[in-house]
């Protein structure tokens, strides 16, 4: 049931506006039953029953029946007028960008001017604007109508339908695009990895920059120091040569130990030091000259990236085509209460 909620209508100030519309509402009733009933007129069928049992209403449409259009032209003129009105106050209010879109967006009441038999029905169109209004306004909830609620539910249904059928078509599209190979992957490194190479770039120097600030932070490179000093530890151990100054005496394991602490510190500095000091422009000629003769056949690097990239799409496809208005109707449907049984009075006898 539509109910006003008279508050918010005082509130925003819309009731001269609802009565104007009423009015013509009211005067669109009548040029329609006006319409319909010379439509009728103009039958044989009508005109000789009315000429038998209504005479005098015979001679007294007639005259309106042979010059309806110059009536027709009386609401004709109202409802221009109104428009033209209401156009002045949208223009006054300024409730739209620009002052001539107010007919463009008003459309209906322009067509429904037109004084032809198809062209009237558009006047019609007035409900809606007026529901529409209401509802803006929040005078009324067209939510809680049933009817509303039909319309709404199967026009998703529609939307939907419609939607996943594209999506889909696209989708198997483009998979017969990347089914054609490592050219996809030309393109997307000529075309669009290629023009960010110096974004890039930054980017890694950026990281590995703040890596070797970490690396040499006594907080944060703790850990990274003491898997080097226990690598470079083992590496000076296996190493012969050191390893035949334990036959030294004495001073031989102590200079085993400066050896391996010296060496530690020396990479230790050296990885901080190239870290730090990598940036973007030697990256950018490390990929342009050191990569560019690198060409990964071996690894099928190509192949791999077109299944994953098809595969995702699959996966796409599979949730687009899922009917979710389906689901959505059987869950309405399941959480409706089914009657229970009918008591009868005799039992409780």
């Amino acid at each position: 049931m539509l109910k006003i909620n008279r508050e918010n209508l005082r509130n925003s100030h819309e009731t001269p506006w609802l009565i104007l519309d009423l009015v013509m509402l009211g005067l669109l009733f009548i040029n329609l039953a006006w319409l319909i009933f010379d439509a009728l007129y103009a039958t044989n069928f009508v005109y000789q029953q009315l000429g038998v049992h209504f005479p005098a209403v015979i001679d007294a449409y007639d005259p309106i029946h042979n010059n309806f259009l110059l009536v027709d032209l009386v609401f004709i003129g109202i409802f221009f007028t109104e428009f033209c009105f209401r156009w002045a106050v949208a223009i006054v209010r300024k409730e739209h960008l620009r002052w001539y879109f107010f007919p463009f967006l008003h459309w209906y009441d322009l067509v429904g001017l037109i004084p032809t038999g198809g062209t009237r029905l558009f006047r019609f169109l007035r409900i809606l604007s007026i529901l529409h209004r209401l509802h803006k306004y929040e005078i009324i909830d067209l939510n809680q109508t049933a009817i509303f609620r039909f319309f709404t539910f199967y026009y998703d249904v529609f939307v939907e339908e419609l939607s996943d059928r594209i999506v889909v078509k696209v989708l198997s599209d483009a998979q017969k695009d990347i089914s054609a190979g490592s050219p996809l992957l030309d393109d997307i490194t000529n075309q669009v990895l290629a023009p960010r190479r110096p974004v890039i770039t930054q980017w890694m120097a950026g990281i590995i920059n703040h890596l070797g600030q970490s690396i040499s932070n006594d907080e944060h490179g703790d850990v990274i120091r003491e898997h080097v000093r226990k690598s470079v530890g083992k590496a000076v151990r296996g190493n012969a040569q050191v390893s035949s100054l334990n036959y030294l005496p004495i001073i031989g394991k102590t200079i085993e130990n400066t050896l391996e602490q010296s060496v530690t510190d020396i990479v230790t500095s050296s990885l901080v030091n190239l870290l730090s000091d990598l940036d973007s422009d030697r990256i950018d000629h490390f990929i342009a000259v050191g990569m560019h003769d690198y060409t990964p056949t071996a690894d099928a690097l190509d192949e791999e990236v077109l299944n994953v990239v098809n595969e995702c799409l699959e996966l796409v496809k599979a949730h687009v085509s899922q009917q979710r208005w389906k689901s959505h109707l059987m869950e309405k449907e399941s959480t409706v209460p089914t009657p229970g049984p009918v008591s009868n009075e005799n039992d409780s006898l």
